[in-house]
């Protein structure tokens, strides 16, 4: 039986990079021959300090303790066929990938996001400092094979490897599975974390308008940052939890992804959206990056760039449940062909096997 050592920075269902892209498929890789062994960097209680503000000695020994980890992770390399590395092994630098490529374990690196552009959390102060985008290629280069969720972060990859397969993150349908709806307001919701609340603040002047147009008749839903709150839209932002996150999407009646065109944004592989879309929740995202690739602009979901289609579309779905079914249910169609842990699961497996 081939084994695979699966090298991440979060425990098991805590990151939701790492649930939608790799940790969904373990169980089908372990039922096709495959044994996966998990090391996460942080632990629950490592990852409180290392993500929370200041107490830069408690977050050393956090970084000493992952240190430990990787190292022992370096020593018992050998004992596996693949090594599979999820954005990096470690916080900063190259270290051990450099040294895991000297192995004689294949390297499987994955990446979902732009990271070799810097994206800097204000909670880890100085550490900032430490992080190097730049590794982003030669991680690239030092790999067997380079996994991708997008084309666009697939044009980045191949100036440094010819080896790249595109996977799209996937939704598992089983576990997304859509409820009736019954109310007599409507839900406009949207959900990320405190790092990407500032993408959700760009409908902001176009939910306004929403808002004094139909008053008691909507409101509005923030899933991912506690902290976040909007007096002119009468919304406090709810904690993420992955035991309530289909529960919590549920209660949406329209979902939305607004994003800034960058760089950075069009790297992004559409996570929200499609978690909408599956729930057979009408979907509106700007048009950025695979935002275009998914969205067949009013067959499956709207495209919209200008705070006036912003409100155009919201009106039209605000006010025609029979579009909200209808989007809805073409939505969810595109993700069960395209996006489904279904549909994609043959490519991870091929993918290991190779």
């Amino acid at each position: 039986m081939a084994k695979a050592l699966f090298l991440v920075l979060h425990r098991r269902d805590r990151s939701p990079g790492q649930r939608y892209r790799h940790e969904q498929y373990l169980s089908f890789l372990q039922a096709s021959g495959m044994g996966c062994t998990f090391s996460p960097l942080l632990d629950e209680k490592g990852d409180r300090v290392f993500y929370g503000q200041g107490n830069v000695f408690s977050k050393i020994q956090v970084g000493f303790k992952a240190l430990w980890r990787r190292w022992k992770d370096l020593q018992r390399a050998n004992k596996f066929d693949l090594i599979y590395i999820y954005r990096d092994a470690f916080f900063f630098g190259t270290f051990f990938e450099k040294r895991l490529a000297k192995k004689k374990a294949k390297i499987i690196y994955d990446f979902d996001d732009a990271i070799w552009l810097m994206d800097k959390n204000p909670n880890q102060g100085i550490f900032n400092l430490l992080k190097n985008p730049n590794k982003t290629s030669k991680i690239v280069s030092l790999a067997d094979i380079v996994i991708v969720g997008n084309e666009y972060l697939a044009t980045y990859a191949k100036q440094f490897n010819q080896n790249i397969k595109i996977i799209p993150s996937t939704i598992d349908f089983s576990k997304y599975i859509p409820t009736p709806k019954s109310k007599d307001k409507i839900c406009i919701g949207w959900t990320g974390s405190f790092s990407t609340i500032k993408h959700f603040e760009i409908a902001i002047p176009a939910l306004t308008v929403i808002k004094e147009k139909y008053s008691d008749k909507v409101y509005f839903k923030v899933i991912g940052d506690p902290s976040y709150s909007n007096q002119v839209l009468d919304v406090k932002g709810i904690k993420w939890a992955s035991e309530t996150e289909v529960e919590d999407l549920s209660e949406l009646d329209i979902g939305i992804m607004p994003l800034p065109d960058n760089e950075w944004t069009r790297g992004k592989c559409a996570m929200k959206g499609l978690q909408y879309m599956a729930l057979e929740i009408p979907t509106i995202m700007s048009p950025v990056g695979i935002n275009s690739e998914i969205i067949k602009d009013g067959e499956n979901g709207f495209l919209a760039s200008s705070t006036n289609e912003w409100v155009n579309k919201l009106v039209l779905l605000i006010e025609n449940e029979s579009a909200r079914k209808k989007l809805g249910k073409a939505g969810r169609k595109t993700v069960e062909k395209d996006y489904s842990v279904e549909a994609n699961k043959d490519k991870w497996l091929k993918v290991f096997q190779s």
